[in-house]
């Protein structure tokens, strides 16, 4: 099973944006994206996500095992700054998602009907919504396309890096690898301290 999850798993990133187009409510399956990594970090004690099941990451060697400049990737970008930036950036968009969702639950701004790039620029077109799941609350709808606007951000980042270095490079700097590298080194630590 893991296996056919590791060949086919890259269908999962595009069949959530196609989703998406037929309807914003779908963009809620991205959250396995941000939980799954720490499942696997409590059950397996390592980045099982990371190494083998991430369809992001399939899709990334699909695509640039065959195209791409393949040039490894600057060292600012992989040890340091550029997981510092992402993580930032991650960070502060997941906060204006919760602050922003419970803003429109409380009905104190309206819900955001747009997908956005690096959480400010609206892109020129609306995602069609070409099926009707019934009446949906705004605060629903928004987070929809809060999720759908930041994985979009990062896939499109994702692909240039992957295209412009080594097909895995997004990988370095994603905020979900960060973050489940830190919760596992805080395990490790914890680990180490019990049984000393």
């Amino acid at each position: 099973m893991k296996r056919l999850w590791i060949k086919y798993s890259y269908l999962f990133t595009l069949l959530f944006f196609v989703l998406g187009i037929f309807n914003i409510i779908f963009a809620w399956i991205g959250l396995l994206c941000l939980i799954l990594p720490f499942f696997f970090v409590i059950k397996d004690k390592e980045k099982t996500w990371c190494k083998s099941y991430c369809p992001r990451s399939n899709l990334f060697i699909r695509i640039f095992s065959k195209i791409g400049l393949n040039r490894p990737a600057p060292k600012w970008l992989v040890n340091g700054s550029g997981k510092r930036v992402m993580l930032i950036y991650f960070l502060l968009n997941f906060a204006m998602i919760c602050l922003s969702t419970l803003m429109v639950f409380l009905d104190k701004r309206p819900p955001m009907e747009k997908v956005k790039f690096l959480i400010a620029f609206k892109l020129p077109w609306n995602i069609p919504n070409l099926l009707d799941v019934g009446i949906m609350p705004g605060w629903a709808v928004h987070l929809g396309f809060r999720i759908y606007s930041m994985m979009f951000t990062t896939i499109i980042i994702g692909l240039l890096i992957g295209f412009f270095f080594r097909a895995r490079t997004w990988c370095t700097i994603c905020p979900m690898g960060t973050l489940s590298g830190m919760a596992l080194g805080s395990r490790q630590k914890h680990t180490v301290t019990k049984n000393l």
